[in-house]
């Protein structure tokens, strides 16, 4: 097996299937849990690299044959953030998040888009995996869609007022045009190509793709 490029960041959302995973097999990334995602790779027999965090939402023991960094409680980043940055800190440029959207705290999950947001400032390729459900942030540059027609598609802009995006491959294609953070124009759309795309000219635009 080559090098292993891709970090895969499993947080503490429940998971409900292995089919969650889709074409990031664990075994092919370097997998870091962030504190109660332990839970989560060890339903599904996934053996992480890493364990980071707090541990105060994990009640199980930890496993002493793994790489372990403890995090102070009171801290200022969350569990997340952490893990992504001792990725990048590891030299990865490519990031699956798992386990950090839903659940009971609506504070967590915005704060995982803020770490999505982190990531692409860092030129990262990153994206939040949910369930049927995939979130990419996109600072300048293009998604390419493959294979998914039929898929739901929204676009907001995401820590700024504005952003102009272009679409090609949707039912309501755009160019150049404008979408105001007060005015949600850009849901539910939808994918009608095998290959679609959504190029951000200025701002940063949050893509949320529901399968």
């Amino acid at each position: 097996m080559g090098q292993k490029v891709i970090c895969m960041v499993i947080g503490s959302v429940p998971i409900d299937s292995a089919e969650n995973f889709g074409e990031y097999k664990p075994e092919d990334c370097f997998v870091i849990c962030a504190d109660g995602g332990l839970e989560n790779a060890n339903r599904f027999q996934v053996r992480p690299d890493l364990l980071i965090g707090d541990f105060d939402s994990y009640r199980g023991e930890l496993p002493g044959q793994v790489e372990t960094i403890r995090l102070a409680v009171e801290k200022d980043e969350t569990d997340t953030l952490a893990a992504v940055k001792e990725g990048i800190r590891r030299g990865f440029r490519q990031f699956a998040l798992f386990g950090v959207l839903g659940g009971e705290r609506f504070d967590h999950s915005y704060a995982n888009l803020c770490v999505l947001q982190y990531l692409s400032r860092q030129g990262c390729k990153s994206v939040l995996v949910g369930e049927s459900c995939r979130v990419f942030l996109i600072c300048g540059g293009r998604l390419t869609l493959n294979g998914m027609r039929g898929a739901t598609v929204s676009v907001f802009p995401f820590g700024c007022p504005a952003c102009r995006v272009s679409y090609i491959g949707m039912k309501y294609p755009l160019t150049k045009a404008v979408l105001h953070s007060d005015d949600p124009l850009g849901v539910s759309n939808r994918i009608e190509a095998e290959e679609a795309r959504v190029s951000v000219h200025d701002g940063d635009a949050l893509i949320l793709v529901q399968s």
